[in-house]
């Protein structure tokens, strides 16, 4: 009887691992004074969660930002906010206070909002530049065309869209077993470093994950790059007066887009043709899933005139309230 309950004993401790294991996130690995990129990163969340909220409290209280531009970048500050506080704190609590122990559970939530929330951001950047390309080449029907309701319902569908796919994606993941390594070479639950990690098929996660690479970030750059190219023939037709100031609604814009493109394209690209290095990964790609989040409320506020004109208002409306209370 005892002989048999030893036997069973083992069996049940590796289905656990097998089906349900806790992983280990193993961040940068043998570099010297990491922690300095990790407490930067600290700063980086900071002056990001200021900043994006600065940006939605401004919209909020300003009634003459209530427009359907508006809207959208509103939705981008706060998947801006939300993304980086998907991933930043997590990962400051496992590589400052030694926390990189991850259960199963959470490390399929946890790949599920950091995605989430950066496909948001890809699909709040196509309507950004639905809004222009509207407002330049079609601007006599721009305010019958582009409304907020229009924008609202749009944002409402990027949203599902964003759930649906990412959900498929993370769903998949529970078909797989890992009995190999639980440590993951990444800096959170990635989706390429966990399929390495499984013993059964991944061909259709590995499918899955370069379908939702192609429709969440190169699909929606290809349709930004149409619209300007849209948006460049219709500046032809034009003054030129009209189109410098055309072209200056559009700069913030597309400072956003290669801020957020340029930078994970290029690491994704790099990591589809050839091998890169695990530490070089998880520095480029941490940092342009975070410096952009930081720098688009700031490029809001320092380009965009009616934000700032906005921010004026606010500001002298704050003013003025004590004096009128002190003549009282």
């Amino acid at each position: 009887m005892t002989s048999n309950m030893t036997s069973i004993q083992p069996v049940s401790s590796v289905n656990e691992t097998f089906f349900h294991p806790t992983f280990y996130i193993r961040g940068l690995y043998n570099i010297p004074h990491a922690t300095h990129y990790y407490v930067f990163l600290s700063f980086v969340y900071t002056v990001t969660v200021l900043g994006n909220s600065f940006i939605m409290g401004i919209i909020y209280l300003e009634r003459s930002l209530h427009t359907a531009k508006y809207v959208a970048v509103f939705n981008l500050a706060f998947s801006d906010l939300c993304g980086s506080s998907a991933l930043i704190p997590k990962l400051l609590d496992m590589f400052l206070f030694d926390n990189q122990y991850i259960s199963y559970g959470a490390c399929l939530a946890n790949m599920f909002f950091v995605l989430f929330f950066m496909t948001l951001q890809s699909l709040t950047l196509v309507a950004m530049a639905y809004d222009r390309v509207v407002a330049i080449c079609l601007p006599l029907r721009y305010h019958a065309i582009v409304t907020k309701t229009t924008m609202s319902v749009i944002i409402g569908i990027m949203w599902f869209v964003s759930v649906t796919i990412n959900a498929l994606l993370v769903s998949l993941f529970t078909r797989l077993s890992f009995c190999r390594s639980t440590t993951v070479n990444s800096y959170f639950c990635d989706v390429g470093p966990l399929i390495t990690l499984a013993c059964n098929d991944t061909s259709i996660n590995s499918i899955i994950g370069y379908v939702c690479t192609a429709v969440l970030l190169y699909i929606p750059l290809l349709l930004i790059t149409i619209s300007y190219i849209c948006i460049g023939f219709a500046l032809r037709k034009i003054a030129h007066v009209q189109q410098t100031k055309a072209m200056k609604t559009c700069t913030s814009h597309v400072i956003l887009v290669a801020l957020f493109y340029v930078p994970i394209l290029s690491v994704y690209t790099a990591a589809f043709t050839t091998s890169v290095d695990a530490n070089i990964w998880i520095i480029n790609t941490g940092l342009t899933q975070t410096i952009p989040s930081m720098l688009n409320p700031i490029i809001y506020t320092l380009k965009t005139e009616e934000v700032m004109h906005a921010i004026k208002v606010l500001y002298k409306r704050s003013n003025l309230k004590p004096t009128k209370i002190n003549k009282l």
